[in-house]
């Protein structure tokens, strides 16, 4: 059988991929790389990428229905594990859509998705964020495939790639 995907994607003597996909240039990225949200002033959200997820989701508390299919919410940036204090980002944005998501625990819920500007390294896009609790999860924000497709290659070798500014920590701009 000829493995003609093999022979596109690596350098001849190398194990290595070329780090692109039919004629297009991907960004190597590790599994867990920090991601702005320039519009809500948020930088350096620890961020897993989860190519098994279709939809983005965020950590989110204190979610409230407005009219007019508008939500406010806070974007729970950092949290004092020793004293348990929250630091977070109120946010309101239109309600996009609301998504029937089946989480790893099984059960289905259905969840307000709202939309933002993410960047990612260099990359800048529009993406969708289903609003979720994730108080138990390391990474406050979860990046799917719809918002990583067309434009990266995960290296799940390594967790982070990207360098970013000396912050390790989500702030909010000024």
């Amino acid at each position: 059988m000829n493995n003609r995907r093999s022979a596109q994607n690596h350098s001849p003597g190398s194990s290595r991929p070329d780090r692109s996909c039919l004629g297009r240039a991907l960004m190597v990225v590790g599994w867990r790389e920090p991601v702005d949200l320039p519009e809500w002033g948020i930088t350096a959200l620890k961020t897993k990428i989860d190519t098994g997820a279709r939809t983005s989701a965020i950590h989110v508390a204190n979610m409230e229905q407005l009219p007019g299919n508008r939500i406010r919410f806070d974007v729970i940036i950092a949290i004092n594990r020793a004293t348990h204090r929250t630091r977070g980002v109120r946010i309101e944005a239109p309600i996009v859509r609301t998504s029937r998501v089946r989480p790893s625990h099984g059960e289905e819920q259905s969840r307000p998705v709202v939309s933002t500007l993410m960047r990612l390294g260099p990359i800048e896009r529009q993406i969708e964020l289903s609003l979720v609790c994730r108080k138990r999860m390391l990474c406050r924000m979860l990046l799917g495939r719809t918002a990583i497709k067309g434009g990266f290659l995960i290296d799940p070798s390594h967790p982070t790639l990207l360098h970013h500014p000396p912050s390790t920590t989500a702030t909010r701009k000024p």
